[in-house]
């Protein structure tokens, strides 16, 4: 499984914990409120909601709805799917959650992880959140090591966008630091004590998530997926 396909199971298996959804549903959620699927190709949906289905994690259930049933059939068009999250798919997806290896830290994934923070216990956040940073950290002193090396030999423009570069690393490891600092005060981001159980929020943080109000994207019914 690709790094990418393992993102978009965990960020399913996230909405689905939430509430059952039929595939249209899942397409502009993950299009909307979490901004590194904004890329995505949908027709990678389908296969992974399969996927997710033949591992049990997973059910299909109709549409609820008898107005849909009705009008299936004159319309040529198959009845809505709704997808269900399946005990063993929560447990999956726990386990899942509790991670705080290496790959939580990355850019795609610390995205993902990020928007289901509500869902995740502190000790865990506060892991990721410490990972993440130090992650930058390093990744902010190769590109100042790397400046140092080549400014004599860069142009204006080149120079301006690896300073552009390091600029937007400075921010993100600024508000890492202040969510961390939220974080060992037992905060959450709205500034009041919720212990492990902080509803999900989706803060923006700078080239990891939408800001909120950000809903571009395309929203148009596919009948791709249902």
């Amino acid at each position: 499984m690709s790094r990418r396909s393992g993102i978009l199971e965990f960020a399913v298996l996230g909405l689905l914990r939430e509430s059952p959804m039929h595939g249209y549903e899942l397409r502009k959620r993950l299009n909307t409120s979490l901004g590194v699927f904004r890329a995505f190709s949908y027709g990678t949906l389908y296969p992974c909601l399969k996927t997710l289905v033949a591992n049990g994690w997973l059910i299909e259930e109709p549409g609820n709805t008898t107005e849909e049933a009705l009008a299936a059939p004159l319309t040529g068009r198959r009845a809505k799917i709704v997808y269900r999250l399946t005990a063993e798919g929560k447990e999956h997806f726990e386990q899942l959650l509790s991670q705080t290896g290496p790959d939580a830290y990355e850019d795609e994934t610390f995205a993902a992880r990020f928007a289901f923070f509500g869902q995740t216990s502190r000790d865990v956040r506060m892991r990721v959140l410490e990972g993440r940073r130090s992650r930058l950290e390093e990744r902010l002193e190769k590109m100042r090591a790397s400046l140092a090396r080549t400014r004599e030999r860069l142009d204006d423009y080149t120079l301006e966008l690896q300073r552009h570069g390091m600029e937007s690393v400075e921010r993100e490891v600024r508000w890492l630091n202040e969510l961390i600092e939220s974080e060992r005060a037992g905060r959450d981001l709205r500034g009041s004590d919720t212990g492990d159980s902080a509803q999900q929020n989706t803060t923006g943080a700078p080239g990891v998530l939408p800001r909120p109000g950000d809903t571009s994207g395309p929203d148009t019914p596919d009948d791709t997926v249902t």
